[in-house]
């Protein structure tokens, strides 16, 4: 359902001057029309004193922020390769998504392109990365050092991009104080303190289940506020920490859906009955955010 504004039905009554209907939440934001946003100057600070970035932060629905980033790496790409402007359809066909959607997604952030040119890369690649953050350093700390735990110590991509690992920590008595991607693994012990001192904003949960309730609740002890979760197993976190779940058994599931719906869908073709062909929804970026309400009164959040 889209958000409409103009007239009331008793906007035509006598005496009685027409009146705006109240804009009202809809769960699917990501279909809401540009027009709505409110305008952001480019200078000064928003209605409650924030800064403008923070202001259209606050306005960008979930799946766009997914979509933002890829656009980052499609436009660091071209800027690699010396492109200075791009147009809507060039960045939309190297996204993966459709020219119209991309200007919406872009227009969050105030950027309308110019008719006849197109978007300045750079500037795109500057606002796209101030509304995500990416201005500042996002110290993360990784736990559990095994062959998943070793692959993101070890991956340098993460400090270009502005996630330096500053800390590594697992139960193994073998692996404490052995230094692995130039830093020393922690036991587990020290989650709170050691996330404390070095100011560790995002914790990456590379345990088997049964540990990663525990890991959560001493990486929110020690001030974590977002967490990236390879465990499969349901955390409960306070309603403030942010949880992106990652499952690959997940993905390669509904890539075999993909795959078989495909297989039946050519046998169907010669006279065999398949799979419905509209297949399960695209989740388009939006599924990694695992939130499903309140946990009875706790203050808890569920997040998958």
């Amino acid at each position: 359902m889209v958000t409409q504004r103009g007239r009331r039905d008793d906007a035509g009554s006598p005496g009685r001057p027409p009146r705006r209907s109240r804009r009202q939440d809809t769960p699917d934001a990501d279909n809401a029309p540009t027009a709505e946003i409110p305008a952001v100057p480019a200078e000064g600070t928003g209605r409650n004193g924030d800064a403008p970035e923070a202001v259209r932060a606050k306005q960008i629905p979930e799946a766009a922020v997914a979509r933002l980033a890829v656009y980052l790496r499609v436009l660091s790409g071209m800027s690699e390769q010396g492109a200075t402007t791009v147009s809507s359809e060039e960045l939309s066909q190297a996204a993966g998504v459709n020219s119209a959607k991309l200007r919406k997604d872009l227009s969050y952030l105030g950027s309308y392109g110019t008719r006849g040119v197109g978007y300045e890369v750079s500037v795109l690649v500057s606002q796209i990365e101030r509304i995500l953050g990416l201005t500042r350093q996002h110290k993360v700390a990784v736990v559990g050092i095994g062959n998943l735990g070793h692959a993101l110590a070890n991956y340098g991509g993460f400090p270009g991009r502005g996630f330096p690992v500053e800390a590594l920590f697992d139960l193994d008595a073998d692996l404490i104080g052995v230094p692995v991607g130039g830093l020393p693994v922690s036991h587990m012990d020290d989650i709170p303190r050691v996330c404390a001192e070095r100011g560790i904003s995002i914790g990456v949960i590379a345990t088997p289940p049964t540990a990663a309730q525990s890991v959560c609740d001493r990486l929110v002890a020690g001030g974590v506020q977002c967490i990236l979760n390879f465990a499969p197993v349901v955390l409960q976190v306070p309603a403030h920490i942010e949880v992106r779940k990652v499952d690959l058994a997940v993905e390669l599931q509904i890539l075999s859906f993909h795959v078989a719906r495909r297989a039946d869908d050519a046998a169907g073709n010669q006279g065999n009955s398949g799979l419905p062909g509209t297949g399960l929804p695209s989740d388009n970026g939006k599924g990694g955010r695992n939130g499903s309400g309140p946990d009875s009164g706790r203050g808890m959040v569920v997040r998958g």
